[in-house]
């Protein structure tokens, strides 16, 4: 085959080949087997093999990039991304439509569901993909379009010719199908899962190596235009074009006459989203006109032609059937609701937390309650309340228990506080938990090692404290069921790994009474070593500016304790790092941070870390002492209550330019 035919043949397979994408997963209704399609491909990367000179960036067989990036460029959007404000009850809804018949007089709108995943933002230039990019602080992102191109349901090339120099925004997520199944592989191998389709999908487009993203089932909802070459008269014309022009629009997307047609049609949406295979969290209501939007315009945030209704808690209402028992780390005995099994926002929850005995009191809850079950922010499930009109005279109250369920000793009962205690260090259900403790990410971050694997640890009698964790050998985990060679291997990795973590987190991974994060690193920028730590007095440590007197007296008598200074010298002598030299003048010296809301680009305690580094404290509250306050995706109460005291808030952006320097 001669140049000019090889040509003439990529172009008919490229032509063929979009199409099938197209038909697959876009319109869900492929017409040929997978067996065809991979033919097809075959075919097509074979000719482009044999003439190297004819491949274009938007040919099918570039989706997948051929090595890791080592870093991602920051790109400007176009058009400056807003984000939307939020309704919570339909009357705000109504008053959302006062402010824009004031305006522009009567509206008709488009009602859509809001995807629960990470905003991006596509540019075509001639209608071929040139870049996608992240939504970042909205005026610019970071360039992801290797990622962007592995999800198949993002045309490389534009189809007709509608639109052609467009920037197209959308919302990339991942399946709740494909989450479980994604995370049961995960398990399998012994590697870590994801909390949320949310994270999953944001933590999937930060990777670097887009072969990785290419195995995460990822899809699109696109949404709207934003500089267009062309503009329609209407969102809802603008919808159809994006659908014609090869993109994956949400099938629920619907136009309505006015504002309670619009309630309806969101009420409608919020009783189809346990049935949907991926996760909404409201409704997006926009003016239809585009000559209406021009005149409503935007605010610096927020355009003030459309807004979201947030849908609310997931409630149902089940048996309580009993009251289990916990043992914590402290040794305080927390109640645990086990409840008849019921589907609470598309999950099915069989127990929750009763927090302590006063909690149970206050709410009035009885074995054999009926209650209304709540997932608190769409995660964590705790009982509401008893429905006190269904009792039968059967319900049974639950006593405080008076001995340790699991090894056996008194319950204590501190005076001045909530918990009661069991006071055994030794019980099994305290190790459990000390060592969990000391291998989470905000502490040693030791991966792979989870609740399974340390009970696993401790039945076997591998383990009687922390320090035994670095005494651990391949064969003794082997010895264990579930452990290949590679997930032993890895587990073994990550424990010597954790053995250079700083000072800090050594400090607060031994779970010393009143402890936290902010007080361990202040802790650490006083004394340069746990060998300093262990020879101050209660009253040295009250001497340190943030530490009050309770947290001083239990940290001075951590370090008293026999058993105590023995698990330092072990863990001095094994090789964690239990002294570091403190550099002066670092550019953060002093400034406390508090995060708010979820970061994409990075973890938490990879955050943390990096304030740590450059002398700067994390602090778990909003107070004036304050330096920036961190607001990621959905930012909490402390958000506004930043806002309110004049606290500089920055984005993750902002944020990561500060200790980028």
């Amino acid at each position: 085959m001669n140049k000019n035919m090889a040509k003439k043949e990529i172009l008919r397979l490229r032509e063929k080949i979009n199409l099938h994408n197209y038909k697959y997963y876009v319109e869900n209704n492929p017409v040929i087997s997978d067996f065809e399609f991979d033919i097809l491909l075959k075919k097509l990367e074979k000719l482009e093999t044999e003439h190297p000179d004819l491949v274009t960036s938007d040919s099918p067989t570039q989706r997948v990039g051929g090595k890791p990036l080592d870093g991602f460029k920051t790109v400007k959007h176009k058009t400056q991304m807003l984000s939307l404000g939020n309704t919570y009850n339909f009357d705000e809804l109504r008053e959302f439509d006062e402010r824009v018949k004031k305006h522009v007089g009567d509206a008709e709108y488009v009602v859509e569901p809001k995807i629960d995943g990470a905003g991006v933002a596509l540019l075509y230039e001639n209608g071929i993909l040139v870049r996608g990019a992240t939504r970042g602080d909205g005026i610019q992102g970071d360039d992801i379009t290797l990622n962007l191109k592995t999800i198949h349901s993002i045309p490389l090339r534009l189809q007709g010719d509608k639109l052609r120099n467009v920037e197209v925004r959308g919302e990339v997520y991942m399946s709740i199908s494909g989450f479980k199944k994604y995370n049961k592989e995960q398990e399998k191998n012994g590697e870590a899962v994801f909390a949320n389709t949310r994270n999953a999908s944001a933590g999937s487009l930060r990777q670097l190596d887009s072969r990785v993203v290419a195995g995460r089932p990822l899809d699109i909802f696109v949404y709207c235009t934003s500089y267009p070459d062309k503009e329609f008269d209407t969102h809802d014309e603008t919808i159809q074009v994006l659908r014609k022009s090869g993109f994956r629009v949400n099938p629920l997307t619907k136009k309505v006459k006015n504002i309670e047609k619009a309630v309806k049609y969101c009420q409608k949406l919020e009783k189809l989203r346990d049935s949907l295979d991926y996760e909404i969290d409201g409704s997006v209501i926009k003016v239809n006109s585009i000559a209406q939007q021009h005149e409503l315009g935007s605010t610096t945030k927020n355009p003030r032609w459309a807004i979201s209704y947030k849908f609310a808690a997931k409630q149902s209402t089940t048996r309580l059937n009993d009251i289990d028992i916990q043992v914590g780390r402290t040794g305080a005995i927390t109640p645990v609701a086990i409840l008849e099994p019921v589907k609470v926002g598309g999950v099915i929850v069989s127990r929750a937390t009763l927090h302590n005995f006063d909690e149970i009191h206050r709410k009035d809850l009885r074995i054999g309650d009926w209650v209304l079950v709540e997932r608190s922010g769409d995660v964590i499930p705790q009982v509401v309340k008893s429905i006190s009109e269904k009792r039968t005279g059967s319900e049974k109250q639950k006593s405080i228990p008076t001995k340790c369920p699991v090894c056996g000793s008194d319950i204590v009962h501190p005076e001045g506080e909530v918990a009661i205690r069991c006071p055994n260090k030794q019980c099994p259900a305290r190790l459990k938990w000390r060592l969990k403790y000391f291998a989470s990410r905000d502490a040693m971050d030791i991966d792979n090692l989870g609740g399974q694997t340390i009970d696993k640890f401790i039945d076997a009698g591998l383990v009687d404290n922390v320090a035994d964790l670095y005494f651990l050998k391949k064969e003794d985990i082997l010895s264990l069921e579930g452990f290949k060679e590679k997930s032993a291997q890895n587990l073994i990795d990550a424990i010597e790994k954790s053995k250079q973590q700083d000072l800090s987190r050594l400090i607060y991974s031994l779970g010393i009474r009143h402890v936290g994060k902010y007080a361990a690193q202040i802790i650490a920028m006083k004394y340069n070593s746990i060998g300093e730590l262990s020879k101050a007095s209660a009253e040295d440590l009250e001497e340190i500016d943030g530490l009050g007197d309770k947290t001083a007296e239990a940290v001075g008598t951590f370090f008293a304790t026999e058993e105590n200074i023995e698990l330092m010298k072990r863990l001095r002598d094994i090789g964690v790092k239990t002294k570091e030299i403190k550099k002066e003048g670092l550019p953060l010296s002093g400034k406390k941070f508090v995060f708010t809301g979820g970061l994409t680009s990075l973890s938490r305690p990879e955050a943390s870390d990096l304030i740590k580094k450059q002398g700067g404290l994390v602090v778990s509250s909003v107070g004036k002492d304050i330096d920036y306050v961190v607001a990621g995706e959905k930012p909490g109460s402390k958000y506004k209550k930043a806002k309110k005291l004049g606290i500089n808030i920055i984005d993750e952006e902002k944020f990561r330019k500060i200790v980028q320097k």
